[in-house]
Parts: C-alpha cells; sequence; structure tokens
C-alpha cells in the first residue's frame, strides 16, 4: 500500500482540467489500497480544491497564492516537493503541465521518475510502471528504485475518475518561496486559441482531416465538427502543408487524444498520427484508398471520395439532429 499525491492541474479560468480525473485514477491504481490524496495550486487553488473533494481523495491541499496566477515550474515545484515529502508516490497527468513540473519535483526530491505511463500495477508489494514505446507499438515495464516515486500518465490510456461521493476535507498549504533562480523567469503571456469547440485533448468527439482534403480543409471539416459537436484534429501532413494550424496536430509529436468517436478523413493512417489517436473508443474512417493502414485499425471505414461522401454525412447527421431537435 502506498500514499499516493495527486497534483491537480487548473485551466487559466482556474476550474480543474480533465487531466486530473485521469491522474486521480493513475494515483488510486498506485496506491494499492492505501490512500491518496490531491493538491491543487494556483490564485485561486481554493476553488479548484472544492471541485475535487467529492472523489475519495483523504484530503485536498490548496495553496493559494497570487504569485501562482500563471503557471511557472520555478515556482511551483518547490512547494510540490515540499508537500511530496509526506507521500511515497507523487503523479501527475503527462500533459505539457505535468512533463514540464514533475521531473523538477523529482529532482528536489532526489526520487526516480517514470514520465507518460499507460498504468501501473502493485503486484508483489512494488509499483511496476507501464510505458508505450515505438510509437505505442510496443509496451515496455519498470520499476523505480528509490523510496519516493514520481511519475506521469499518459490520459488516453487512463480513464478519467468519476465522483464516488463524500467530501474529503480541505487543507490550506503555506507556499514555499521559490530559490533566487526564479526571478530570472518572467511570465510574458498567453497564446491561445480560442474556440466554442471542445478542447482536442478533452473531446468526446474528434474529427481530423488529412493532407488529401488541401484548401478545403475548413471547408469539409467545420460542417462536420458542427454536426457532432466535435473537436477539429489533423494529421501533421496537413498540418505542414499550412491547411490547418500546428495544434490541429494529432500524433506521436502532437496531440494524444482518445476519444468515443473518432472520425479520420483523408487520412492514410502513417504510424505517426496512429500512436495519437489508437486508444479512440470507435474509429471511423473515409478514405478513397482501399489498402490505406487506417483501415487495419478502424471499426468503421467507408471506401469513397471525401468530397462526396462527408457533405452527405453532415446531411444525414442534419436531418438525424433535427428529428431529436
Amino acid at each position: 500500500m502506498a500514499n499516493v499525491l495527486v497534483v491537480a492541474e487548473l485551466t487559466e479560468d482556474g476550474t480543474v482540467r480533465k487531466t486530473t480525473h485521469s491522474a486521480i485514477s493513475f494515483a488510486k491504481s498506485a496506491a494499492a489500497g492505501g490512500t491518496f490524496s490531491i493538491l491543487v495550486l494556483g490564485a485561486a487553488a481554493k476553488a479548484g480544491a472544492a471541485e475535487l473533494t467529492g472523489f475519495g481523495a483523504a484530503k485536498v491541499l490548496a495553496c493559494e497564492d497570487a504569485s501562482l496566477a500563471n503557471y511557472l515550474a520555478e515556482h511551483y515545484a518547490p512547494t510540490v516537493a515540499e508537500v511530496g515529502k509526506g507521500f511515497d508516490v507523487l503523479v501527475a497527468c503527462a500533459s505539457s503541465f505535468g512533463k514540464d513540473l514533475m521531473p523538477r519535483v523529482a529532482a528536489r526530491l532526489g526520487a526516480a521518475y517514470a514520465g507518460d505511463c499507460a498504468g501501473v500495477s502493485a503486484e508483489g508489494g512494488k509499483l511496476t510502471f507501464k510505458r508505450p514505446m515505438f510509437a505505442g507499438n510496443a509496451f515496455g515495464y519498470c520499476q523505480l528504485s528509490t523510496a519516493k516515486q514520481v511519475a506521469t500518465c499518459r490520459q488516453s490510456e487512463v480513464d478519467p475518475a468519476e465522483p464516488s461521493g463524500g467530501a474529503s476535507p480541505v487543507e490550506a498549504v503555506a507556499l514555499v518561496a521559490p530559490g533566487a533562480g526564479a526571478a530570472r523567469i518572467k511570465h510574458l503571456g498567453v497564446a491561445s486559441v480560442k474556440s466554442e469547440r471542445p478542447e482536442l485533448t478533452e473531446a468526446s468527439v474528434v474529427v481530423s482531416g488529412g493532407r488529401a482534403i488541401k484548401e478545403k480543409f475548413f471547408d469539409i471539416m467545420e460542417p462536420l465538427a458542427d454536426a457532432l459537436g466535435a473537436a477539429i484534429g489533423a494529421s501533421r501532413a496537413a498540418c505542414d502543408a499550412g491547411y490547418c494550424p500546428g495544434d490541429f496536430q494529432v500524433g506521436q509529436t502532437g496531440k494524444i487524444v482518445a476519444p468515443s468517436l473518432y472520425i479520420a478523413v483523408g487520412i492514410s493512417g502513417a504510424i505517426q498520427h496512429i500512436a495519437g489517436m489508437k486508444g479512440s473508443k470507435t474509429i471511423v474512417c473515409v478514405n478513397k484508398d482501399p489498402e490505406a493502414p487506417i483501415f487495419q485499425i478502424s471499426d468503421y471505414g467507408l471506401v469513397a471520395d471525401l468530397f462526396q461522401a462527408v457533405p452527405a454525412l453532415v446531411e444525414e447527421l442534419k436531418a438525424h439532429n433535427a428529428q431529436k431537435g
């Protein structure tokens, strides 16, 4: 049994990101009958902590300070490490936040680190971390030899935790002042794309387009996304060609997604792209090439001209939505 600390991640407006729910599930597996607590840091940490009291944590710790309004690892790591001294295992989601913060925390604690894990087991009284390798085509297993252990989990591989009832107590935690080096780091701003559509990594439905759509990328993909209430993704080839922004990229070097429904339009299925979406519950593809690799992992595939098939699908979806509404 282990005593586990989950480091929560907040959005820009102070609400809890869904990545934290996956980290909670991972922590429960790591605890193996032990307990877990949650640490929330931010300028409005108490509000974020209130969102997490129903997930079964032994306690929810809140470090609220104006200096934490904008995430900087140099400001967060000292407090996380200090709180982490009272726990056996520290976990977070392998988002940009977790990948940046947790290795620094591990270094401060002298703890071994396992990043981007797909799972964890506690057989034999020792934690074994499962990690994807070779673009997700194989898994490696590792055990950490230090007394304290730090890990991040891949959101697409861990089902998010659901509220289990109850009300965990919320405790305030004092901010640990950052070191002298932090004074040389300054937060300049956040350049983010605002959209009414769901966040790509958190959406339950994702529609992705490939290079085959060319300049008509948004003409084809936006109506389909609107009809499904979906987020829009893309292959690396489509992004590199300039048909859509780079933050749309799904794949090994892009964003990792695992929605309930993933629709790939004009995507051949290169291994780099498949590594970023093969955890999706249901995969549908539209491609005119019946030999395209994407068909090998799809639950449903349509061999057709996407410029005809997708608009026809959109019309059917609109008619279906009209009947329901």
